[in-house]
């Protein structure tokens, strides 16, 4: 069969969940249409980085962050009874949601950094850049699938992927992006947070070391977000490895109605990115001028 066929063929198939997952998304919070597009390309380019570094171990072995994983083979964990896992898997997963989510992250911020007005953007813009990384990554799986066991057996890895692995994806990375976007608005967010509760601990780390409150809140959620979305992201592949397909139903039913909440909550509607310019033209808060070079 002809290697384009094979190409455009596994193209087409990995073409048909990003129309649907990204009719879904687009519609909750409309952006440009061009800077998705750009979102998107750039998402998908980010595969390529991670195949690079796969195909360096074949010369340089010891960049391969997995070896880190191989020394934990011998110690298991046990759930219950009846499901044990190596510490090595885990540990596998977990540098594999850490590369992936990283890679995604930096689709945004060198795209979208100052287009980001609200902490809805940040979050539909990290769907849009998972919708791409995973549309390179269908085709390559599906391209695979078809090189080696023909076009026939294409049926079921299309529909798993379609419903499952690039949602999974989407969902890891939009809820790394509601954190993303909480620091990228560190200062209008934490005041406001100042104000309802009176207590945050970034006022006695300030207190303490001098260090300032904004920088600090902004590294919080940051870190956050990235620990939530790689133990997603693992948790997700552990399932996978072990095969409790049972248990991807109520995941990510659950993981579409979170988002579905962020999208829907009020404060992450506000326009920020215009309240901060309110700041830096107001005579009181001059010190707010150099904001975005501060966090």
């Amino acid at each position: 069969m002809s290697v384009l066929l094979q190409i455009f063929g596994s193209i087409l198939l990995a073409f048909v969940p990003v129309v649907i997952w990204g009719t879904i998304f687009y519609r909750k919070n409309p952006r440009d249409k061009k800077l998705i597009a750009l979102t998107f390309i750039v998402g998908a380019l980010a595969v390529f980085p991670i195949l690079l570094y796969k195909i360096s171990w074949q010369f340089l072995p010891w960049l391969n962050a997995f070896r880190v994983a191989d020394i934990y083979k011998d110690d298991i964990i046990g759930f219950t009874n009846l499901i044990v896992l190596p510490l090595s898997v885990v540990i596998t997963f977990m540098i594999v949601g850490l590369i992936e989510e990283i890679m995604k992250l930096l689709s945004v911020k060198i795209i979208d950094d100052d287009e980001i007005l609200s902490v809805d953007d940040a979050i539909e813009f990290f769907i849009v850049a998972a919708l791409g990384f995973s549309f390179t990554e269908n085709i390559l799986y599906f391209y695979n699938i078809w090189l080696a066991e023909g076009p026939y057996n294409l049926l079921l890895p299309f529909l798993f992927r379609s419903a499952f692995s690039t949602f999974a994806h989407l969902l890891f990375s939009g809820i790394l992006g509601y954190y993303y976007g909480v620091a990228h608005f560190a200062r209008p967010i934490l005041q406001r947070e100042l104000r309802e509760k009176r207590k945050h601990w970034t006022v006695l780390l300030h207190k303490l070391f001098n260090l300032r409150k904004e920088k600090l809140f902004h590294q919080e959620k940051l870190l956050e977000g990235l620990i939530i979305s790689i133990g997603l992201h693992a948790i997700f592949n552990i399932f996978l490895e072990m095969n409790l397909s049972f248990m991807m139903g109520p995941f990510l039913m659950g993981g579409y109605l979170a988002l579905n909440y962020l999208f829907a909550m009020k404060e992450n509607h506000k326009n920020y990115a215009k309240l901060l310019q309110g700041y830096k033209n107001s005579s009181t808060l001059n010190s707010l001028n150099k904001y975005k070079n501060r966090i």
